[in-house]
């Protein structure tokens, strides 16, 4: 796997090993940025299933500014870290935890935090994706003019509505399905 595009392009991180975990791949990454961007000028991203960070780290090389990281498997946690290393992104404004995401969306929504950018990309078979939306949407997670992507299988369709957040968008890449939410009060 590699960085597309921004300011680490076309370095290389580690997937994480077995098959917990399913990256995003180059081509699906490449695509989606450069339907929602490609590039930022500053924002805050919250990656809620991490995985191997690529996406959070896609994200910060294309311009965000500050990126949480949200990932309970040890495994996928190490690697996580060790792409943030490779990269020299440590310097960079990087939160990670290690836990259950409606727990780190609580704990975030109790700080009063919140994104411009949220990305969900939980294991297929464990997925909850209606609910993460809900509770990203009680806790008032997304910024004013963000984004909820929600990366699932092609099968699956969430609902056009959830709480406040609505689908404004719907990108199919072969066997995979990113919607897009926003506020509805922004459009």
């Amino acid at each position: 796997m590699r960085i597309i595009s921004g300011k680490w392009k076309g370095r290389t991180v580690k997937a994480v090993p077995g098959s917990t975990t399913r990256p995003t791949t180059d081509k699906v990454r490449e695509a989606f940025f450069h339907q929602i961007g490609p590039y930022f000028e500053g924002g805050s991203v919250l990656d809620l299933y991490g995985g191997s960070g690529v996406m959070g780290l896609e994200a910060l090389s294309r311009g965000m500014e500050t990126l949480v990281y949200v990932e309970r498997d040890r495994s996928a946690f190490l690697v996580m870290k060790e792409n943030i290393k490779k990269l020299g992104a440590e310097k960079e404004s990087i939160e990670m935890y290690k836990t259950e995401a409606v727990r780190a969306l609580k704990a975030s929504g109790k700080r009063k935090q919140s994104f411009s950018f949220i990305y969900l990309d939980p294991p297929y078979e464990k997925q909850n994706l209606e609910k993460d939306l809900q509770t990203i949407q009680e806790y008032g997670l997304l910024e004013a003019g963000g984004l909820a992507a929600c990366e699932h299988d092609s099968s699956f369709f969430l609902p056009d509505k959830t709480g406040g957040l609505v689908k404004i968008d719907t990108m199919t890449y072969g066997t995979i399905r990113i919607e897009l939410f926003t506020q509805e009060d922004e459009l």
